[in-house]
């Protein structure tokens, strides 16, 4: 799987392992964080079926006459979900712990959709640019975190990649 590029410059990679019950037949997956190549955490105790919810929402919203394509022009804006969280902000997954039983600080993978804006142009010749992007945010079990800034089709790739992981796991 193909990392992540972070802010920081490092590289996150999000690797899908199979979690078993008793019999040990595999019924759906955790995910392994890896920071430039070295552990970084584990989350997500079954999580593959709502990565590929999300991944199809991806898809939806960046479609040429979706409901986010009249508000949004550009398809690299284009995210499921309401137009506008809590301060322009709104959570497309946060996995944690990999089971109950772990203890906090395991690590934890979250993703937010936010909207911001920027002046283009100059003086009254100029107009409000608005763009919304997917933060990924990861934090190690160490404590020390990483953010990706990306757009709605390098989360699409992210998530297309990964569930494409998840369904030929053995």
């Amino acid at each position: 799987m193909r990392g992540l590029r972070c802010l920081d410059g490092s590289s996150l990679a999000v690797l899908p392992v199979p979690a078993r019950d008793r019999g040990g037949a595999p019924f759906e997956v955790t995910l392994e964080l890896r920071r430039d190549g070295a552990a970084f955490g584990a989350v997500g105790e079954r999580c593959g079926h709502r990565l590929a919810a999300l991944a199809a929402g991806v898809a939806a919203a960046r479609a040429d006459g979706s409901p986010q394509a009249a508000r949004w022009p550009d398809p690299d804006d284009r995210f499921p979900g309401p137009e506008d969280g809590p301060g322009g902000e709104w959570e497309l997954f946060a996995f944690r712990y990999r089971e109950r039983a772990d203890a906090p600080g395991c690590g934890e993978l979250r993703c937010t959709l936010r909207t911001s804006a920027r002046w283009v142009g100059s003086g009254d010749g100029g107009a409000w640019r608005v763009s919304r992007r997917a933060v990924v945010e990861a934090w190690g079990s160490t404590g020390r975190g990483v953010r990706a800034v990306l757009t709605s089709g390098e989360l699409f790739d992210f998530l297309t990649d990964l569930t494409g992981e998840i369904r030929s796991l053995p």
